[in-house]
């Protein structure tokens, strides 16, 4: 079973909505942005998707987060695109008050998780640490995954633009609505199975990540009502997701609960973490080289995929042998 997460890079539709700032991505905008560049960025992104995790299962990710989507019609679009259409994905997406009009969402794939409730949660940025004043809101969706029930939160935590000093009170702010929520479960489900995905805008050692999820970076570490995070040592060892002034950060983590640990289960225990990284998603001219391959240089559409690398974690079910009887 494959779980993934990926920042789509300004996935916009070309029509106007007022209530947002989406002048830059339209066709009289700075970009000129048209239906053209939309439908090859959907192809592009699908032709990821499509990839994804099939070395586990070729059915891809049976979970997908994203973010920077700024509706449900470019989800919608996007699960319809030829490569992989056949999955019928579904999705789930609340619209968030961002102020730059970009919200996260969840696709899934029907044939291996339901879903039983979803919701909004609404981060409170505090003050003078962004010039903005809404940041996205955090989507937790309940389901049963091959028939357990788990918990999945998608997150775009804010931006280190301003500084990373001074933002990263709004990144504390983020981490401690999703842990709260967190907690309210487990009064629930002391047991439950939880992923907590998303663009963090932190690294695994920062406070909010470290400190305020509590996210450990080994499995020994965790005890239970912890979390886990397998991302902190490929972090440590200069591996990352997106590059930023020629540094690698790993800002799009999938961090997961105890109970996903122990092999020794009926249900799904955590295998293995990857960094989805080919070739062709490697910018190779340019002021970028060596980054992941983005959409845009400037207002100069690039033709790329996004500035960042998917994630995906891979998950494990032990077969039990049938009994034959006599």
């Amino acid at each position: 079973m494959v779980i993934s997460f990926y920042n789509l890079e300004n996935l916009f539709d070309t029509l106007d909505n007022t209530l947002i700032n989406d002048e830059e991505f339209l066709p009289n905008g700075p970009r000129n942005y048209n239906g053209k560049i939309y439908f090859d960025k959907l192809n592009k992104l699908a032709t990821v998707i499509s990839q994804i995790g099939i070395e586990a299962n070729p059915d891809g990710p049976a979970i997908l987060g994203v973010a920077e989507v700024e509706n449900d019609t470019v989800l919608n679009d996007l699960i319809r695109q030829p490569l992989i259409a056949k999955r019928n994905y579904k999705i789930v997406h609340y619209d968030s008050k961002d102020a730059r009009g970009i919200d996260v969402g969840l696709l899934y794939n029907p044939k291996y998780f339901t879903v039983e409730a979803s919701d909004k949660l609404y981060v409170q940025l505090p003050g003078g640490s962004k010039d903005a004043y809404y940041t996205r809101d955090i989507l937790w969706v309940r389901g049963k995954l091959d028939g357990e029930t788990i918990h999945v939160y998608v997150n775009h935590w804010p931006s280190r633009s301003g500084g990373e000093k001074r933002s990263a009170p709004g990144r504390n702010a983020a981490a401690q609505v999703c842990k709260n929520h967190i907690d309210s479960i487990a009064k629930l489900e002391p047991n439950a199975k939880v992923v907590i995905m998303g663009d963090l805008n932190d690294d695994p050692v920062n406070e909010s990540v470290a400190e305020i999820l509590g996210a450990k970076p080994k499995p020994t570490d965790v005890n239970k009502g912890g979390l886990y995070n397998p991302w902190t040592e490929l972090y440590k060892r200069g591996t990352g997701t997106l590059a930023y002034q020629d540094a690698w950060g790993l800002f799009d983590q999938i961090i997961i609960s105890y109970p996903w640990l122990s092999k020794n289960q009926n249900g799904l225990f955590f295998y293995q973490q990857h960094i989805f990284f080919k070739e062709y998603l490697v910018e190779n001219q340019g002021r970028y080289k060596g980054y992941p391959m983005r959409t845009w240089d400037g207002n100069t559409y690039r033709g790329g995929y996004s500035d960042h690398f998917p994630t995906y974690l891979v998950f494990l079910k032990e077969i039990k042998p049938v009994k034959k009887g006599f």
